[in-house]
This record gives C-alpha cells, structure tokens and sequence, in this order.
C-alpha cells in the first residue's frame, strides 16, 4: 500500500493519563469469521497517535477485530497497568465508507467509539 493511501480502517490512540497521543502501539487488524480470526495486517501508531496504513484500502461487509498492545505499550513508560491487550470488535456494513475506530486509554480503563 501507498503511504499516501488510507486504509479502510484507522484508529488513533491516546493516552489520558499523560495527555499525549499513544506513539508506539503495535495494533492488529483481524477479520472475525465462523472459522475464527485471519490477521489481515499489523501496525504500529505514529507520533501523533494514528494508524492510517493498517491493512487494504477496502473491506467487505463483516466483522473486524483490532488488537492493541496496551500492556507492552504502559511498560515501556514504566508504568504499571491492568490491561494487557484491548480488543476492539467491530462491524463494517458498508463497505464503501471509511471506519475509523479511536482508542483513548489509562493504565486502568479505556473506551472508543466510531470515528469519522
């Protein structure tokens, strides 16, 4: 893929404990079907936080699955966390729109929501 193409999904991940974008997250997209997850492609965030290459440009309709690396992510800080890994399923109905899916995170909680 193009470094100047975005990818079908993105996420952007910050930390609210420090304030900052999450630079450094190793973030895994999976397709979720009947006969278990297929990794479809890696990442790992900018300095700004974000994710825009992570995986094709466009998906079909089905369930997706993004994993972060939320526990190797808080110790190279030095800080301790309960979450070893947050994983974020999600549904793509129509595949011609972007889904963006932002992760804002602690070392003890974490929440997201459909981005645009």
């Amino acid at each position: 893929m193009s470094t100047n193409t975005v990818s079908a999904v993105t996420t952007h991940v910050l930390d609210a404990a420090r304030g900052l974008p999450a630079s450094g997250v190793a973030v895994r997209l999976e397709s979720v079907g009947e006969s278990g997850p297929t990794k479809l492609a890696e990442a790992v965030t900018d300095g700004d936080g974000r994710a825009k290459q992570l995986g094709p440009e466009r998906l079909e309709a089905g369930d997706y699955r993004l994993t972060f690396a939320t526990g190797a992510y808080f110790e190279g800080l030095g800080t301790e966390s309960f979450y070893p890994q947050v994983q974020i399923t999600f549904r793509i109905g129509d595949p011609e729109q972007h889904h963006h899916v932002p992760l804002l995170l602690s070392p003890f909680s974490y929440s997201t929501y459909r981005g645009s």
